[in-house]
C-alpha cells in the first residue's frame, strides 16, 4: 500500500501552487511535511485526497487512485477545523463514521476507547461548541480516526494546543503508526517532524527542496554545528574564517562553519586561552537545513 506522487502539478491560473512533485512515500511510516505558509503543503493534501484533481501527473496509493471506493481506508485532519457546533460530540463522530461504512454500535465503542484514552469521557454528550479550542482539536482528531484507516493524513494536527495536549496527541499518533497505519503530516514545527518522521520532504514554493530519510539528508549535510562553552569569552569566533553563523549562548557560543575541517583550527585558535568546558561536533537540526535550503529561517 505505497502512496505515489509522480509529476504532481498544480496551477490556479498562472500561479503553480505544487510543481512537479514526485514523493515515494512508503507503507507503515511516518512521514513528515515541512514548509513555510503558502509551500504547497495543503494543496497537495487536498489533491491526494482526489479534493482537488492534479494539473499534472498523477497519484495513486496501492497502484490506484484515491476515491469514494477507499474513503472508508482513509482519515484526514484538515488544518481548518470543520465540526459542526451545535451537535453533540457522540451524535458527530457516530455521524461521521457511518458515512465511512461503520455500524453506529462499532462507532460508539470506539468513540468512548478515545474519549477515555485523551482523559474526556465526560464530553461525549457535549456540543462541539461547549468545548474549548484544545478539545474540540481532540475530537476532529477522533473523527479523522475513528474508523481505523489505513492511510491518515493530518494537516498541522498539533497547531494551536499546549505542550501537554502536543504529547497526548503525538502519542496518539505513533501508537497508529505501531498498529500499521501509513501517516502523513505537515507540521510548522521542525522538532516535531525530527522527532516523528523517518521520512521527508521540505517544500519550498510548490517545489520539494529536501526529500529523503531523515538519517540520510543529515548525513549529506554533514556536521557543521560547533558547540564551544569555555572560561573566556568566544566572541572573536564569530569573525574567523569559515563561520557561517554564530549565535552566542549562556555557555559560551554555537558556529554553523564550512565543514568538519574548520573545528580543528578553531580548536588550535582557542586552546591555549584558557578552560575549555566542552568543544563538540554536533549534527544539523531540521532548521539548520531548512535555512540553508531556502535561505531563510522557518519561523
Amino acid at each position: 500500500m505505497v502512496l505515489k506522487l509522480e509529476h504532481v502539478t498544480k496551477r490556479f491560473g498562472n500561479f503553480a501552487a505544487v510543481d512537479n512533485l514526485s514523493l515515494v512515500i512508503p507503507e507503515k511510516e511516518m512521514f513528515g511535511f515541512l514548509g513555510a505558509n503558502g509551500a504547497g503543503k495543503t494543496t497537495t493534501f487536498r489533491m491526494i485526497l482526489g479534493l482537488l484533481d492534479t494539473t499534472a501527473g498523477k497519484i495513486t496509493w496501492d497502484g490506484k487512485p484515491i476515491d469514494y471506493s477507499t474513503s472508508h481506508l482513509v482519515g484526514y485532519l484538515p488544518e481548518e477545523r470543520g465540526l459542526y457546533p451545535k451537535l453533540k460530540v457522540r451524535d458527530q463522530i457516530v455521524y461521521l463514521a457511518r458515512l465511512r461504512g461503520m455500524q453506529k454500535s462499532e462507532a460508539l465503542i470506539e468513540l468512548k476507547r478515545w474519549l477515555e484514552r485523551f482523559k474526556i469521557p465526560e464530553y461525549e454528550n457535549k456540543k462541539v461548541e461547549e468545548l474549548s479550542k484544545g478539545n474540540q482539536q481532540k475530537i476532529q482528531f477522533i473523527a479523522a480516526v475513528v474508523h481505523k484507516p489505513k492511510l491518515l493524513i493530518l494537516d498541522e494536527p498539533f497547531s494551536g494546543l499546549d505542550p501537554v495536549n502536543v504529547e497526548m496527541l503525538k502519542e496518539a499518533v505513533l501508537a497508529l503508526k505501531e498498529d500499521g497505519a501509513t501517516i502523513v503530516f505537515s507540521s510548522h514545527r521542525m522538532e516535531h517532524v525530527e522527532e516523528m518522521c523517518e521520512h521527508l520532504c521540505i517544500l519550498h514554493k510548490g517545489k520539494p527542496v529536501v526529500h529523503g530519510s531523515l538519517k540520510e539528508i543529515k548525513r549529506s549535510f554533514g556536521k557543521k554545528n560547533l558547540v564551544v562553552h569555555a572560561d573566556f569569552p568566544l566572541d572573536f569566533l564569530k569573525n574567523f574564517p569559515g563561520v557561517v553563523r554564530s549565535k552566542p549562548t549562556m555557555e559560551g557560543i554555537h558556529l554553523q562553519i564550512e565543514g568538519e575541517y574548520l573545528s580543528e583550527k578553531i580548536l588550535k585558535e582557542i586552546v591555549d586561552k584558557g578552560f575549555i568546558r566542552k568543544f563538540a561536533l554536533e549534527e544539523p537540526s531540521l532548521n539548520d537545513i531548512f535555512i540553508e535550503k531556502v535561505g531563510d529561517s522557518y519561523e
